[in-house]
């Protein structure tokens, strides 16, 4: 039986890719809050002790974007202008233009029809290697990421900072998991600490703590700062840019990607709500038992509320044929962006929890595109 190996990762709030997805979303729930029908897209770019904050936004909602991000940063844990960020001392730039009359025509069109806010081509996929329905890979990358940033805000592990990385190397036998290969983890700390004890808190405190007992066995690699040290990190070592993590927000790799980021943009933009849309898609088609794997794509022209293609590929492992699953899909999900976001229930400010630790395989309610309540009807109608 073939085996290989396949690897995802995952990045900690503090890295500045992330910080830059939190403050974007942060802006977008801020306005979306007082404004449900705002046009938002909002970028961020962070480099030492500076953010800038730019973008379209078109709003009758008043935002303190400076108040805003210093919020973010302090959630985060940016409180020494040594790691290269002091929330309270940092500067704000912010630049801020209204969306173009031409998207915003298109947006709203016809009849009042909402069109979709771009082009594109939009992935959604699910499989049964979790109870999430999700690559194992990128679940426990997640993991091993979100335990990082709780052992240091509890002051478990006291001399973490808060930039930080994992990536998990699972090996796979007959397309199925059956064990972690390695783990890296890149963990930000104090220049004091230990990097012996470094490295052995990290995988007997976050790691082992993290990833299943029955997963890790005596050939397991755990690789810790790998270079000896991580004290330079942060805004200090990178900048940061929002939607430069797409596949850490997504499937870790495991499924394609349409290149358009989510942070920041409200659901008129189909890359957030047309992703969400088909997530929430081949969920329900490997929910509903009709396949194994399943990868959805659908691709709108701007201005369009009808996609201009869809398709399902089940990787060979649909009950019934990939044209058939489709067939039945589209007649049960509507997938114009009008009512993308009124099933999905979009206009709320739930977005800045999404920035961090993935946008799909979460246990949130707020997460609508995770539910699977038409999972059995899509089942009955393909007997």
């Amino acid at each position: 039986m073939s085996r290989h190996l396949f690897t995802s990762e995952s990045v900690a709030e503090g890295h500045p890719d992330k910080c830059a997805d939190q403050i974007s979303d942060a802006v977008l729930d801020t306005i979306i809050a007082a404004d449900p029908k705002a046009r938002v897209d909002c970028e961020t770019l962070i480099m030492q002790g500076t953010v800038v904050v730019t973008g379209q936004i078109t709003t009758t909602a008043y935002a303190n974007i400076k108040t805003i991000v210093r919020g973010v940063l302090q959630d985060i844990g940016f409180d020494n202008a040594k790691d290269g960020l002091d929330w309270e001392t940092c500067g704000v730039l912010v630049s801020i233009e209204e969306q173009s009359p031409d998207i915003s025509r298109g947006v709203t069109g016809a009849h009042g029809e909402t069109g979709a806010g771009d082009q594109g081509m939009m992935f959604g996929y699910a499989c049964t290697e979790t109870r999430q329905l999700m690559p194992l890979p990128i679940m426990l990358a997640h993991g091993v990421v979100r335990e990082l940033a709780g052992a240091r805000k509890k002051g478990v592990l006291p001399y973490l900072r808060p930039d930080g990385k994992s990536q998990v190397t699972v090996e796979y036998e007959g397309g199925k998991p059956i064990r972690v290969d390695t783990v890296v983890v890149a963990a930000q700390h104090t220049e004091k600490a230990d990097e012996k004890t470094v490295e052995r808190d990290v995988v007997e405190k976050v790691v082992k703590k993290t990833i299943p007992r029955h997963l890790l066995d005596d050939d397991t690699k755990f690789l810790v700062n790998s270079t000896g040290r991580f004290v330079i990190g942060g805004t200090l070592a990178d900048s940061g840019l929002t939607g430069r993590k797409i596949i850490v927000d997504t499937y870790g790799g495991m499924a394609s990607h349409g290149g358009g980021c989510f942070s920041g943009k409200d659901p008129t933009k189909v890359d957030r709500s047309g992703n969400y849309m088909a997530r929430h898609v081949a969920k329900s088609i490997v929910a509903a038992g009709l396949a194994e794997r399943c990868q959805v794509q659908i691709a709108y022209a701007i201005g369009v509320a009808k996609p201009v293609s869809f398709m399902v590929d089940t990787f060979g492992t649909g009950r019934t044929s990939d044209s058939r699953i489709a067939d039945e899909a589209v007649k049960l999900f509507d997938l114009r962006p009008g009512p993308i976001i009124d099933r999905l229930n979009l206009l709320r400010p739930i977005y800045r929890k999404t920035a961090c630790y993935g946008h799909f395989g979460r246990d949130d309610p707020d997460f609508t595109w995770e539910q699977t309540g038409l999972a059995q009807r899509l089942k009955k109608s393909l007997q």
